[in-house]
């Protein structure tokens, strides 16, 4: 007897009641992302709801264009940059099961579709019903809501097939590098993309914006929203041609997601044949030391140090999170102060402002330690084992801000290098370094303190990208503090340039690495006596339970 489709819908919300009793933190999670996915709703929904106003006539068409066109990116990008998917129903555990492929997919569609913010979306899109209504009536309203479910399907199932391709890349060792390049270009044109957009709209003529919207109406970014204009204007031929386009493209992302599920559900992994120890010397522990960090002493702060590199290296959530860094440390800071200065819109309106620069070197610095926010969550129950033999917690956390360090300064000077040289300010980059490294320190102490009272479990799941009910938005709320956090601590170095003008590029980057330095050495003995006595409860609050 073939399951139903309700069954699935029955059983996120079986599983969703259970992982609520007797954790009291979820359920606040929850109905905070409840709270804030009705927001930005209303937001979204008066927003959208302008595309029905008859001044200019032109909103009719650009609002449900850029506005869908918007919404389908956000799908795309965000689950793999930043918030991730929730899965409450894995994929894993109808492994044994004799369920026809269709069936399955269609099941956890449903599934996914009960989520805060597929609900959101949807609440947020009727305002293109609203609309279409007040130019065609009720025939355009009914289109325009034909058009908002083909749309809501179309960024769910696009959703699920990209974090679940990416995710299954991560775990192949063949693969997971072209991954990693994938996925950090797919990250960096969201700055571009925000700043042309702005840019555009900026500077761009209406006629312009128009024929834009024309070209984007006839992909599957906007195809789906623009159903009620196409019938308030009775273009019946152009409905039907965007339902298709819809429709086609939502088939491949299912067809995509469908040969993902397989490998998601076994757990395989790409093999690259047996590995051999060709060009390695020493015994079995100097070979858990890479090369370029074999000076490091063989004793426990040493090991810590070693398997935290490659750690950070290797698993395909660490390594989803340096990619993002990468991404976004790099682009960012250069689309933020380039587009001020009007180049995207076609014309430069004056030099970047000093301001804006230190705000997003500032950015990335407190960004970049804000990924140590659940460091032990990454860990989950392999931390036991350190709880087992006894390591210090001073031990632990040095070793795990020298392990993440290694691999983050460089990504830092490079990209406060690139920044200096793209804006053709090479004199400020002392200055840039210095205050950079200064937030990079404090966040540091920051976050080791979040990462030891905020600590949660991740899901045990292959998939990198996925989260628990609530986990987006413990993120958001941790990545928040420790970001301000960061930023307060550097107060006294921001203070310092300001009063000093000129003369601060001259002693900037010894005072920021002096600061930074004693300031993650700070955050770490404090931290450290904080871990000793909350080692238990923080083993308690990263073991995942259903």
């Amino acid at each position: 007897m073939a399951v139903r489709l309700r069954v699935f819908a029955r059983l996120k919300l079986r599983v969703l009641a259970n992982g609520f009793r007797g954790r009291g933190w979820r359920i606040t999670l929850f109905v905070l992302g409840c709270v804030a996915g009705l927001w930005f709703a209303g937001i979204g929904f008066i927003a959208l709801a302008l595309s029905g106003a008859d001044d200019p006539p032109a909103l009719a068409l650009l609002i449900p264009a850029f506005g869908g066109t918007t919404l389908v990116l956000g799908w795309l990008f965000l689950p793999l940059i930043w918030s991730g998917v929730d899965e409450t129903l894995d994929p894993a555990q109808f492994a044994l099961l004799p369920l026809p492929r269709a069936r399955l997919v269609a099941g956890l569609l449903i599934a996914a579709l009960l989520g805060v913010p597929a609900v959101a979306t949807f609440l947020a899109t009727t305002g293109l019903v609203l609309g279409a209504a007040l130019h065609g009536g009720v025939p355009a309203a009914m289109a325009q809501l034909a058009g908002i479910v083909l749309a809501l399907l179309l960024c769910v199932v696009a959703s699920r097939a990209v974090t679940s391709a990416f995710g299954s890349m991560l775990r192949a060792r063949r693969t997971r590098d072209l991954a990693a390049v994938v996925l950090a270009l797919l990250a960096a044109l969201l700055g571009p993309l925000q700043i042309g957009i702005i840019a555009a709209a900026q500077h761009a003529r209406v006629d312009e914006l128009v024929r834009l919207a024309r070209v984007l109406g006839w992909t599957p970014l906007a195809a789906p929203y623009l159903l009620g204009n196409d019938v308030a204007n009775g273009r019946y031929g152009a409905a039907a041609g965007r339902v298709v386009i819809t429709i086609a493209a939502t088939g491949l992302l299912v067809r995509w997601w469908s040969k993902s599920l397989e490998s998601a559900m076994l757990g395989a992994t790409a093999s690259s044949g047996p590995r051999t120890n060709r060009g390695l010397s020493g015994g079995a522990v100097a070979q858990l030391y890479p090369r370029l960090l074999a000076g490091l002493p063989r004793n426990p702060y040493g090991a810590l140090v070693a398997r935290e590199v490659r750690y950070w290296w290797r698993d395909a959530r660490r390594r989803a999170n340096l990619i993002t860094l990468a991404a976004v440390g790099v682009f960012v800071p250069i689309m933020v102060n380039i587009g001020s200065t009007g180049v995207l819109g076609g014309q430069r309106t004056g030099p970047t402002s000093p301001g804006l620069i230190t705000a997003t070197m500032l950015m990335v610095g407190s960004l970049a330690a804000v990924t140590l926010a659940n460091q032990f969550g990454m860990d989950g129950t392999a931390y036991a084992t350190h709880l087992v033999v006894g390591v210090p917690g001073r031990v632990e956390l040095r070793a795990r801000v020298v392990a993440f360090s290694v691999l983050i300064l460089p990504l830092l000077v490079g990209t406060a290098a690139v920044v200096a040289l793209v804006l053709r300010r090479p004199g400020n980059l002392p200055a840039m370094l210095g205050g950079l490294l200064a937030v990079y320190g404090t966040g540091l102490a920051v976050n080791l303190l979040v990462s030891i009272f905020g600590a949660y479990s991740l899901p045990e799941n292959s998939n990198p990208f996925v989260i628990k009910t609530g986990g987006g938005l413990a993120k958001s709320l941790l990545a928040f503090a420790g970001m301000i956090g960061a930023v307060l601590g550097a107060a006294p170095v921001a203070a310092a340039a300001l009063l000093l003008g000129g003369a601060w590029t001259w002693i900037a980057l010894p005072v920021g690495i002096g600061y930074g330095l004693a300031a993650a050495a700070l955050g770490v003995h404090l931290a450290g006596d904080v871990l000793d006595r909350r080692a238990p409860e923080v083993l308690v609050a990263i073991t995942p339970r259903q």
